[in-house]
């Protein structure tokens, strides 16, 4: 998502969650992220949608703060994200798009 290049810093996250019935841990079901937007991700600060564009949620691109909040979540917004190649290893878009919903309803 942000082309962080530290792979100690990147994290598998779940598309949906173990819970799910479908949050199974395998790549698929999985993005690649750093921490902060494994977090943000997960607590519906960004969305991604199934056409792989980032969405952050409107009440933070209105807040104003630092530039972590700047440039780390607000210029996300509108990003297309890059798949894998081998289609085994792109996230799979009924999971993306039933998260999505999630984030659109937690806006």
């Amino acid at each position: 998502m942000c082309n962080l290049r530290h792979t100690d810093l990147l994290d598998a996250a779940h598309i949906l969650p173990d819970g799910h019935p479908m949050g199974r841990p395998i790549v698929p079901n999985g993005l690649a992220l750093c921490k902060i937007h494994h977090a943000a991700f997960d607590r519906n600060i960004l969305g991604v949608r199934p056409d792989l564009v980032v969405e952050i949620r409107p009440d933070i691109l209105g807040e104003v703060d630092g530039p972590m909040l700047k440039h780390g979540l607000q210029e996300m917004n509108g990003v297309q994200l890059s798949a894998p190649r081998a289609r085994t290893a792109r996230p799979a878009k009924d999971n993306l798009a039933e998260r999505y919903e999630t984030f659109r309803t937690a806006s």
